[in-house]
């Protein structure tokens, strides 16, 4: 009985952050036949739920339903450990989280002592804070703890899409011309 883990199939997954990666992780969960939540600071068009299967629903609903939390938000103050204590001890005992967003997203501490108590059953880490973590630290110890070194973009094409998106961010900044993929699109809002 090693090395079993849950199911996905017709499993909830709860996806935190749905823009343009969170959509893209909904539609491939409808592959599962996995039933789809998301939480964002904003709800989508219906037309985006209907496309993607996913329903919008308040983060600790999220948290509290979801089989699989998939972390997909920018980190910013409001999401610098959105993920904490309290907010692992909202989801289920089986509940596995995974991070390929950002490593300060979640409370590296909390989630060490939250995967050790059993009050989350595992989580699988693209991204760490510190990152990378020391030899030493309590997640890498951890037998329900997959870390691996940021290389969730580690295919061909998708570094290939990278450094295209790259150069035509640089070329628009050259030209002086609206970098077509801004990190921080808020620069080109109007003031008022």
């Amino acid at each position: 009985m090693t090395l079993l883990g849950p199911d996905v199939h017709g499993a909830t997954l709860g996806i935190v952050g749905f823009g343009r990666i969170g959509q893209a992780v909904a539609r491939r969960a409808a592959g599962f036949g996995m039933r789809v939540l998301y939480h964002d600071v904003q709800r989508l068009p219906e037309d985006v739920e209907a496309a993607t299967g996913a329903r919008h629903v308040p983060l600790d609903e999220l948290l509290a339903s979801a089989d699989f939390v998939s972390l997909h938000v920018n980190l910013t103050t409001e999401t610098h450990h959105l993920i904490d204590a309290p907010a692992l001890a909202r989801m289920r005992s089986s509940a596995v989280l995974v991070n390929t967003s950002r490593g300060p997203v979640v409370d590296t501490d909390a989630l060490a002592v939250a995967l050790r108590d059993g009050t989350i059953w595992a989580a699988a880490l693209d991204v760490t804070d510190p990152e990378p973590l020391p030899a030493d630290h309590p997640l890498v110890t951890l037998d329900n703890c997959l870390v691996v070194p940021h290389i969730a973009s580690a295919s061909r094409d998708t570094r290939g899409m990278m450094a295209a998106m790259a150069a035509a961010n640089l070329l628009a900044g050259v030209r002086g011309e609206r970098l077509p993929t801004p990190v921080n699109p808020e620069v080109y809002a109007e003031p008022g």
